[in-house]
């Protein structure tokens, strides 16, 4: 009887059954230290593509600038990146977001909680669990579908309350602020200048690209009261 997928001699996936059993692997040492890997309700997915110079690095490092200088100014919580894991047992979701926020007050509430290393380490941790105040995607080539029907069913199962997505490949720059409704995320209409609000933050955001000096692409996330 087979117990694992062997994807590559240095990438092997084992079967597992349910969350704990992904979670598990997730925190031990044979988990692959390279690419993402999700599990969204039973489905284990796996992108080992490059980012994409433009349209995904550029507008995350723009992203995450503007935001952490908000966080860090007002004190707010902790913003993180790429390989931090959050994982929800009631939305059956373990995903590591491009970008994701979570506030000291949702700490202190409960609603989140760091999960430790397997060797218990202090100050060690690898997981957090719960509902973030902030999940960012920024869509690539094979996330379109992940990106904005999958995770965002997911993330408002879990409870995150604002997901943002980003779409910076094609010739219109999409940028969405979307927060929970009754069943579904709702996206904020832009006010006339484009900024959408943010509840997360109490401020509006308008991202915007332009060339530089080289010709290639950048990008500023703009944001005021």
């Amino acid at each position: 009887m087979a117990t694992s997928i062997v994807l590559k001699e240095d990438f092997e996936i084992p079967f597992v059954r349910s969350l704990d059993e992904f979670s598990a692997w997730a925190r031990s040492d044979d988990f692959p230290d390279r690419g993402r890997i999700d599990y969204l309700a039973g489905r284990i997915e796996v992108d080992r593509s490059p980012e994409d110079y433009y349209s995904h690095g550029a507008v995350k490092v723009e992203v995450i600038g503007a935001l952490r200088d908000l966080v860090k100014a007002g004190d707010l919580g902790d913003l993180r990146v790429d390989r931090t894991r959050v994982s929800t047992p009631d939305a059956d979701l373990s995903a590591e977001p491009d970008l994701v926020f979570i506030s000291f007050a949702t700490f202190e509430s409960g609603r989140a909680r760091l999960i430790p290393k397997a060797t218990e380490e202090a100050d060690r941790f690898v997981e957090v669990e719960g509902a973030p105040d902030l999940v960012v995607e920024i869509v690539s080539d094979r996330s379109v579908k992940k990106d904005t029907v999958r995770l965002p069913l997911a993330y408002w199962r879990a409870g995150v309350a604002e997901y943002w997505l980003i779409d910076a490949r094609g010739e219109a720059l999409v940028f969405r602020i979307q927060r929970r409704g009754p069943s579904a995320y709702e996206t904020i209409s832009p006010d006339s200048e484009g900024f959408q609000r943010s509840d997360v933050f109490r401020r509006g955001f308008r991202l915007t690209r332009r060339r530089d000096r080289r010709g290639g692409w950048a990008f500023d996330l703009e944001h005021r009261p």
